[in-house]
């Protein structure tokens, strides 16, 4: 698309696109029987005659394709008569002066969605970042719209960037990335006040994307990693200190009670040895003070004189 083309899509649809399929209709069937009138009366009467019977059906007709306007359901013409606000006009079918009426705008009144973005805008901490956004809004007074701004479409535009660059300088980049809804909000009301003035309300106001530096992302990313690894680390921690509480508090039960913890060493070692080929290693003063030294003995004769089927 050309940049004339997106001057004309910005400033509202010109008035000739706006010659509708209905007055086209009527002007090419007076035109018919304008011809089909000149024919009938050519040699029957003098061509002045004649002018004088097709000059006002081509007028009407004239008049019809200038005149009958069509707006749909979603528009609004501005009407200005010698120059000066008139009225609004449409939905429907409307007719205006030729000559004397014009219709420069052509008011929409359906939610508009315009994309924008900042580029390498430093943030409160001065880290330059790239934040693309979307704002939705729509015209809900058509008269301020066409009168109080040349171009509304294009002045809402910019508006949105500057509000956008205005709060990415007040935010950290800790702030923008966590604090997206907080970010939206901020910006839709700024924006709505400056387009208020113009008869345009924003609905709402989006960010799509927040780009940061590749060498920063890296870091932020080693950074959230070793965090990753110290949760992990101190997760570990607390594992072994809730286990060695089990075990001090197990241990109380054998205290003062050397039965129970003689037959506790006689079921470890039973655990130990009942799998064939299996090696213990115990430590010296646990054979010594628990007695494991029989007790391996009597568990090593008694797998010996177990059945061939038990074994």
């Amino acid at each position: 698309m050309s940049s004339n083309q997106n001057k004309k899509s910005q400033k509202g649809q010109p008035d000739n696109v706006h010659i509708n399929g209905v007055a086209i209709t009527l002007f090419i069937i007076l035109s018919l029987i304008t011809v089909t009138v000149a024919a009938l009366l050519d040699g029957k009467v003098s061509d002045l005659m004649i002018a004088l019977y097709v000059l006002p059906i081509q007028l009407i007709g004239s008049v019809l394709l200038f005149s009958l306007k069509i707006a749909q359901q979603w528009e609004k013409a501005v009407v200005l008569r010698f120059g000066k606000f008139r009225a609004l006009k449409g939905p429907g079918v409307f007719w205006l002066l030729p000559v004397i009426d014009q219709t420069p705008r052509w008011i929409d009144h359906r939610v508009m969605v315009t994309p924008f973005s900042a580029e390498k805008t430093l943030t409160k901490d001065t880290v330059p970042v790239d934040v693309d956004a979307v704002l939705f809004w729509l015209v809900w007074d058509a008269e301020k719209a066409a009168l109080e701004v040349e171009d509304y479409r294009a002045a809402i535009s910019w508006a949105a960037q500057t509000a956008l660059r205005e709060i990415i300088g007040q935010m950290t980049l800790a702030d923008i990335l966590v604090g997206r809804a907080k970010m939206d909000a901020d910006l839709q009301k700024i924006i709505d006040e400056r387009t208020t003035p113009w008869g345009i309300t924003v609905q709402s106001v989006e960010i799509r994307d927040i780009v940061i530096p590749s060498d920063l992302e890296d870091a932020m990313s080693r950074q959230a990693q070793a965090e990753r690894e110290r949760q992990a680390r101190v997760i570990l921690g607390e594992s072994e200190m809730q286990i060695a509480h089990s075990f001090a508090e197990a241990s109380k039960a054998y205290i003062n009670n050397p039965t129970a913890l003689h037959l506790r060493a006689m079921n470890m070692l039973f655990e130990g040895l009942k799998e064939k080929g299996a090696l213990v290693i115990v430590p010296s003063s646990a054979v010594d003070t628990m007695n494991l030294g029989g007790l391996s003995g009597i568990v090593s004769l008694a797998q010996n004189n177990m059945p061939e089927e038990m074994k």
